[in-house]
């Protein structure tokens, strides 16, 4: 049996976000488990309704993952208390048009780095909400959002604690729970 496929999604558009090391250090800890499928969301246009009658060719690659995909993995930072315009914008476009929503019945887990105390916390909250109401059943527990330091990450997503690396067994443990059972 292969592995399930999980669409990555990261909020981050920089080639050097701690976002982006953070979802390769998922990523290794999933080795075999899971196959994840990057979306790239940095080309997308923004979202316009008047679009919805002939939709973009990016957008209709971004429908197309989303749809083959049996879960979703969002890493994201937090942009002033929030979530980021580009990772909302996804959400927008794939939701689009109304009755078409490629989000629909998926499942998802979130994780989140900044270099803040509080990690991610608040743009993870406000995802939440926006994934319930786009119908994504979303991993409750546990939580990832952290604060990243060159000694928790390499920047090849090499994870440097063990204290850490046992929280991400979990996190992808409970992952392929969820993706299995709703598969």
């Amino acid at each position: 049996m292969s592995a399930p496929t999980i669409a990555l999604l990261v909020g981050s558009l920089s080639s050097h976000s701690i976002n982006h090391r953070l979802a390769l250090a998922i990523g290794n800890t999933a080795i075999g488990r899971l196959d994840f499928d990057p979306i790239s969301i940095g080309d997308l246009p923004l979202y316009n309704r008047d679009l919805d009658t002939e939709l973009p060719g990016t957008v209709l690659r971004l429908k197309r993952q989303i749809k083959a995909c049996d879960g979703i993995l969002i890493v994201t930072p937090e942009y002033n208390r929030s979530l980021p315009s580009a990772l909302k914008n996804a959400l927008d476009w794939g939701s689009r048009p109304y009755g078409e929503s490629a989000w629909q019945g998926k499942v998802a887990a979130i994780a989140g780095a900044s270099s803040g105390a509080i990690g991610t916390a608040i743009a993870q909250s406000h995802l939440r909400i926006i994934l319930t109401h786009l119908d994504i059943v979303t991993l409750p527990q546990p939580e990832l959002y952290l604060r990243v330091t060159d000694e928790l990450i390499d920047a090849n997503g090499k994870v440097l604690d063990q204290q850490f690396q046992a929280l991400l067994h979990r996190f992808v443990d409970r992952l392929v729970s969820l993706v299995t059972t709703h598969v």
